[in-house]
């Protein structure tokens, strides 16, 4: 009859065919009633009899990996190129950070807290650098070649 309004018969529930039987399909009578029935709540015997199941989802779960840097036991480096440092040169015999003679032009490099020099960029102006901790190879060929020179701690990085 169904078929004729054009409805679609809708399939018995579980618990319908079950009536009569005790255990409703669950093994014994307490059997669907309890987080027994599945091994536990949450993470229960994820470190017993579960083990391979989370090994198997997540490799790294357990143990530790990695480390952690203590803050202020590392110093962060402050660096900068030597092409933005050339860029800046006008400006700073401006402030009075650097100071001209002739085409060359001397820059004490730690009044700008900079720790290290690295070789990205151009240079155009002849550069006299002094207070340098530490320079890189290439920046120091760029600077000579243009004419200046680093004036540099015995120890090079």
């Amino acid at each position: 009859m169904n078929e004729e309004c054009g409805l679609m018969e809708r399939t018995r529930k579980k618990t319908r065919k079950m009536r009569g039987r005790r255990e409703m399909g669950y093994g014994c009578a307490k059997g669907h009633r309890a987080a027994g029935q599945r091994g536990g709540k949450g993470n229960a015997g994820s470190k017993k009899y579960l083990k391979m199941k989370y090994l198997k989802a997540d490799p790294r779960y357990f143990g530790k990996h990695g480390f952690d840097t203590i803050e202020g036991t590392v110093k962060p480096v402050n660096a900068m190129n030597v092409g933005e440092i050339d860029a800046w040169i006008p400006q700073l015999v401006e402030r009075g950070l650097a100071k001209q003679s002739g085409k060359k032009y001397s820059l004490d490099v730690s009044s700008l807290d900079i720790d290290k020099i690295l070789g990205s960029g151009k240079v155009a102006h002849a550069l006299e650098l002094t207070g340098v901790k530490s320079v890189s190879a290439k920046a120091r060929e760029k600077i000579v070649s243009a004419g200046g020179s680093v004036d540099t701690p015995t120890e090079e990085e």
